[in-house]
């Protein structure tokens, strides 16, 4: 983990160029997922439960590789991996399902609200209030979804109840996070990736069933693309890269995301971004990074 000035000495180094290509390139390939998501034939909630049934072999590899148990794990702790994975499959499916529904640079936004909850959660844990920089993150966290949402109303009720629909996903990531904290440290971050997925699968797949959503693609490029470009590259990078920066380093980063969608689209699906939607946008942002920054990092 980088310490007090950890960036300019990790930079410093050949490899540090190499580190923050990585974190950069992972957040882009994160960025595009909503593109294949709304190019799938499949329907949205079928498409997260293909992202995560085609990895799930590469990720059993990986975490072999890694040296990460498989099997012999306590049945309390996969109880509750369990439990997580089933927040971690509603966060999915509920994101899926707002990307179909509004602009893809408030969906990516919305999506990573579980940053600010992990904030709030910070609070209760420690119990103090928030000072200084995050009253701030508090303040541009509201008046950022204020604005955006406020657009989505503006356009149409739909994009509006897509903006409620990634709004949720982001919340449920956050329960996802906290609730599977102590797992991450007994059975490692690879082989909990393959236990979520192999509990979360069903859960997607009897959604998308009683959605009456088209299951099996017709083209399979859209669906192939999601799992490579998201599952496999953009996470993958992520957990190269991340342990080697500072929290706030990888909230600057995040932003990406949201910068990528919102290019593609505009440029590909034709969603006009207003001089306010920019500000709402660089507003709640900004609570992004400030939260980050204001949790320990993860590897």
């Amino acid at each position: 983990m980088e310490k007090e000035g950890g960036v300019e000495e990790s930079l410093a180094r050949p490899r540090g160029w190499l580190l923050l290509l990585a974190l950069l390139a992972g957040n882009v390939a994160l960025a595009l997922g909503p593109w294949f998501v709304r190019l799938a034939d499949t329907g949205p909630v079928s498409a997260g439960f293909w992202r995560l049934f085609l990895a799930l072999p590469f990720l059993a590899l990986v975490a072999r590789a890694s040296g990460q148990a498989l099997t012999g794990i306590p049945r309390r702790t996969l109880a509750l991996v369990a439990l997580g994975a089933v927040t971690f499959g509603l966060d999915l499916a509920s994101w899926h399902v707002g990307i179909e529904l509004t602009r893809l640079g408030n969906a990516t936004l919305f999506g990573n609200a579980g940053s600010i909850v992990m904030l709030f959660w910070g609070f209760i844990i420690a119990r103090h209030l928030p000072r200084g920089m995050e009253w701030l993150a508090i303040l541009f966290a509201l008046g950022g979804a204020a604005i955006l949402m406020g657009r989505s109303a503006e356009i149409s009720t739909t994009t509006m109840v897509g903006d409620l629909f990634c709004l949720a996903a982001g919340l449920l990531y956050a329960v996802y996070l906290i609730t599977l904290q102590g797992a991450r440290r007994t059975i490692g971050s690879w082989s909990l990736l393959v236990w979520v997925s192999i509990f979360a699968c069903p859960l997607l797949l009897a959604l998308a069933l009683a959605l009456g959503e088209p299951v099996w693609p017709s083209d399979w490029g859209p669906v192939v693309g999601l799992f490579v470009v998201s599952q496999l590259v953009g996470q993958g990078l992520l957990v190269y890269a991340m342990g080697h920066f500072p929290p706030l380093v990888i909230g600057l980063a995040l932003l990406t995301q949201p910068a990528v969608a919102a290019l593609y689209g505009y440029g590909v699906f034709g969603e006009v971004l207003l001089p306010l939607d920019i500000f709402g946008m660089v507003l709640l942002g900004s609570a992004l990074v400030v939260a980050r920054g204001s949790r320990p990092a993860t590897s």
